[in-house]
């Protein structure tokens, strides 16, 4: 990614009152690259202000370096969550599929669904997913349910009103919906979506809790995924969900110890 961000600066550190222009140039940027090792290169118009040009390539420098950080986490949790919508190519498509994931994820599988949306059939599929934590589960029920222990694992605001018809908001906006059934330790579900998935449609997420003495099975079952969706859905709970869930579980016990 090639980025140029253009600057005007209305007066020099001696505060002339002069005006100066001038650009900072990112030819390489990307995730692939650590940000302390991205190029970043400053140039100033024609004119006096060499110390304005000395002091953004240096103190400049280190602000870009961090405005970069902050984009590159953004970006990646959008795309995480999902940026595609689906395309002409995706309509009418059926999807029918069985898979087993590595790790404590016992079970993950889809099936096709189609959906009426405005009179056009959109497909959608349903997904299904067993996760082992390591926690009973009237603690691991409450990470879903109070504000404060999700927006820890989140690590962003978020809006939870664990009760029926209560709003639920994560990941700076990027996961919507409302809590449409609690049965506390027992089950949670939701109407939830992501924000890039065509406008009003929600899927419908059921969690259910089964308690296995010190461990907790938790069965995720989410009905009306868009098909060109299903993939980053899936990794939108394995990665922003269940693995952020066990850092904080562990942390947890580890605090206690």
């Amino acid at each position: 990614m090639h980025l140029r961000i253009h600057y005007v600066n209305t007066g020099t550190v001696k505060e002339s009152g002069e005006k100066h222009k001038g650009s900072v140039e990112i030819p390489n940027l990307s995730e692939e690259n650590e940000v302390d090792d991205t190029e970043i290169n400053v140039s100033k118009k024609k004119g006096e202000g060499d110390v304005l040009k000395d002091l953004m390539r240096t103190e400049g420098t280190t602000k870009v370096r961090e405005a970069l950080r902050d984009y590159l986490k953004a970006l990646k949790t959008e795309f995480t969550l999902g940026m595609i919508l689906p395309t002409k190519a995706t309509v009418g498509q059926e999807l029918a599929a069985e898979r087993k994931l590595s790790g404590n994820t016992v079970q993950d599988s889809v099936s096709p669904q189609p959906l009426d949306i405005l009179g056009v059939k959109i497909p959608t599929v349903k997904i299904f997913m067993r996760e082992i934590f390591n926690s009973p589960a009237d603690e691991l029920y409450s990470v879903f349910t109070t504000k404060e222990l999700v927006q820890k694992f989140s690590k962003c605001p978020a809006v939870i009103e664990a009760e029926k018809g209560g709003k639920l908001q994560m990941f700076d906006g990027c996961v919507s919906g409302e809590y449409a059934e609690l049965v506390p330790s027992q089950r949670i579900v939701l109407k939830w979506r992501c924000r890039s998935w065509p406008d009003e449609h929600y899927a419908t997420v059921a969690l259910n809790f089964k308690d296995l003495a010190a461990q907790t099975e938790l069965q995720l079952e989410c009905k009306g995924v868009p098909v060109s969706n299903e993939d980053s859905t899936r990794q939108c709970w394995k990665k922003q969900y269940f693995e952020e869930i066990r850092i904080l579980l562990q942390q947890s016990k580890d605090n206690m110890e």
